[in-house]
């Protein structure tokens, strides 16, 4: 492990980067962000420390990327975070959707905006268990492959019923068996 994770915040990196058999937690993206920034590996550390300056700056923003203005960066982890937590409990994912869909590109909406990777099957189970979506009998002919059938969220659920948020079923890592 490198220097900056020794000491004090072993123990945070151990938990906030699943290190050593801790289990990962993907809402904790400003708990990430600050102890990043605490270690001096997020870009704005540097240029707010005033440690950094001409090519030594052009340098770590190739490696970091460019650092945001003000405290925006940790504006965005705070954001990420709820909207991670918040993917649970509402079905919130279907706000940024497109009015019609393919069940593949809602799933590759959700693992990004969760930042994990989802069981395929489990995730269209889930799905059909909660009867958010239903299907349209059209077919999607620019996908690449083979057609896909279309379909639409069913915005009537959220007046009828609790609805709660998706189920995200985990893709097993395959190096671990779990």
């Amino acid at each position: 492990m490198r220097d900056w994770a020794q000491g004090s915040r072993l123990p945070r990196t151990r938990l906030l980067f699943a290190l050593d058999g801790a289990p990962w937690n993907e809402e904790r993206v400003l708990e990430r962000y600050e102890l990043l920034y605490e270690a001096g590996l997020a870009p704005e550390a540097a240029r707010d420390r005033g440690e950094i300056q001409g090519s030594a700056l052009s340098s770590l923003r190739a490696a970091l990327g460019e650092p945001m203005i003000s405290d925006h960066r940790r504006i965005l982890a705070t954001a990420l975070s709820r909207l991670r937590g918040k993917l649970k409990y509402r079905p919130v994912i279907f706000e940024v959707m497109p009015e019609t869909f393919t069940l593949s590109a809602l799933q590759r909406a959700v693992e990004a905006v969760a930042g994990i990777r989802l069981h395929k099957q489990n995730f269209r189970r889930a799905l059909e268990r909660a009867d958010l979506v239903q299907g349209l009998g059209r077919l999607d002919q620019d996908t690449g492959g083979r057609p896909a059938e279309l379909f639409r969220f069913r915005r009537e659920v959220l007046g009828a019923r609790p609805v709660s948020g998706l189920s995200l079923p985990l893709l097993r890592d395959e190096s671990t068996g779990g």
